[in-house]
């Protein structure tokens, strides 16, 4: 297994912030790793530092077999790179960007229309590549992104939420064209705040205030499970999720579309008590289960277990 991504102690703090801490991982060759957790995790501070943007506070960490601080300039010959506000030129067409970035890139003239080609195809960009940039909708701004950043056929692709903000049907096509770039032996490292991307990765590290809390296949990460899940559906989601904060921890709750998400160590006895409550305050009671965890309830219930242990840690 050839190790492509990997840091040691990694650490980034801004005056008293720590952006980052301590932060210890490898990634494999052709695999997709996705960073994840929310805003102000320390997820682009990630991507900085692995791009050689950005120098660590300390720790150390090699791309491609090339040191992030030492070797800067051949690190960035190896990557591709698409940050959260990729520079795509509104005024200029889908093909002008590509050409573009090609040219920075350094890639030969003659070997540049064959590329070209083939990543409008590959992005299914064909048919608008005289389209200016700034006419683009959301999903075909992030596939001309990825074309553009593509074009110097990098071996590590860094994408920074990729996806942010984007429609469904766009964010499948996406990942759709991710797949195949696997097939090319291109090794993905992504960071994402949608915890159902997280699903589509190889392995996932959770990143959460600048400290990785879980690493492993997003199957290992989701046995770090503390407790089992209840599903109750209701017609008044969140009066029942209000109503049984009362009885439950807030961190044992969570709220999903229709649905409250009650994390339990006593299942059979919170499922009697749980249905209980929210008939007894009048509300319909529309189902009630234990199910498999996601990888959101995972999420929910490793902070709140950190979150418990530093204060109990403060006592």
């Amino acid at each position: 297994m050839t190790l492509v991504i990997k840091t040691k102690n990694l650490s980034k703090h801004f005056n008293s912030t720590k952006a980052l801490t301590d932060l210890t991982l490898s990634v494999a060759e052709g695999e997709i790793f996705g960073l994840v957790g929310p805003d102000g995790a320390g997820k682009t501070t990630t991507m900085r530092l692995l791009t050689s943007i950005m120098e660590p506070s300390s720790g150390e960490a090699w791309v491609c077999g090339h040191h992030i601080i030492k070797e800067a300039e051949p690190l960035k010959e190896a990557i591709g790179y698409m940050s959260q506000r990729f520079g795509l030129y509104p005024d200029l067409s889908v093909l002008e960007n590509i050409r573009f970035y090609a040219d920075i890139y350094g890639v030969p003239k003659r070997e540049q229309e064959e590329k070209i080609n083939r990543l409008l195809g590959f992005s299914n960009l064909t048919p608008f590549k005289k389209r200016l940039a700034g006419n683009l909708s959301g999903g075909m701004k992030q596939k001309l992104g990825l074309a553009c950043a593509l074009i110097h056929t990098p071996r590590v692709l860094f994408l920074d939420e990729p996806t942010n903000g984007v429609d469904p049907v766009s964010r499948r096509d996406f990942w759709r064209i991710l797949y195949q770039l696997l097939k090319e032996r291109v090794t993905i490292f992504v960071s994402t705040a949608y915890l159902d991307e997280a699903e589509r990765c190889n392995r996932i590290g959770l990143l959460y205030q600048g400290k990785l809390l879980a690493l492993g296949t997003p199957g290992e990460v989701k046995n770090l499970m503390q407790g089992t899940i209840l599903e109750i559906r209701t017609n008044r989601p969140r009066q029942a999720k209000s109503l049984l904060r009362a009885h439950y921890a807030p961190e044992a709750l969570g709220l999903f579309g229709d649905r409250v998400h009650l994390v339990s160590r006593e299942p059979d006895k919170d499922k009697e008590k749980a249905g209980r409550m929210v008939s007894e305050a009048g509300l319909e009671l529309l189902g009630l289960r234990i199910i498999d965890p996601t990888l959101e309830d995972v999420f929910i219930s490793v902070v709140a277990e950190q979150q418990k242990g530093m204060s109990h840690g403060h006592v």
